[in-house]
């Protein structure tokens, strides 16, 4: 990757919608440069798909937090399994330290919310769980 590549990346990380040849007139490339750029960026998996980000409008009305679990060695493909069977579960990452697992959850309210915690809580292999509940985001990267 050299600084073009970094360049449609930073600016799609913008705005994902934004044309060949708007991008080629940013980074002031060719279009066709640009075009055999992203074609080489989603083939090497660079660019595994664009999405949909949806703003704080759409977001309203719904409860994020973030659960961190401790869990027994070799027991994380249950957990796994069990996890992605509960609706509110959006991601979960792997990550070093006192936490084996990172949860990101979001509930229509907070009975759902605490149902789901419980339900995180309690599934076998879970030895620590510790929650927090997002009150309002003040930084967000597109990546």
């Amino acid at each position: 990757m050299d600084d073009t590549d970094r360049g449609i990346l930073a600016l799609l990380g913008a705005d994902a919608r934004m044309s060949l040849a708007t991008l080629a007139r940013r980074l002031k490339v060719a279009r066709s440069t640009i075009q055999a750029r992203l074609e080489r960026l989603e083939t090497t998996g660079v660019i595994a798909g664009y999405t949909l980000k949806l703003g704080e409008a759409a977001r309203q009305g719904r409860l994020h937090a973030t659960m961190m679990l401790a869990i027994e060695p070799r027991a994380q493909a249950g957990i796994l399994t069990r996890l992605k069977a509960i609706p509110e579960v959006e991601r979960v990452f792997t990550c070093a330290g006192k936490f084996d697992l990172l949860v990101q959850i979001a509930a229509p309210n907070t009975q759902a919310l605490d149902q789901a915690l419980d339900q995180i809580g309690a599934i076998s292999g879970v030895t620590l769980a510790e929650s927090l509940v997002h009150l309002s985001t003040r930084i967000e990267r597109a990546f």
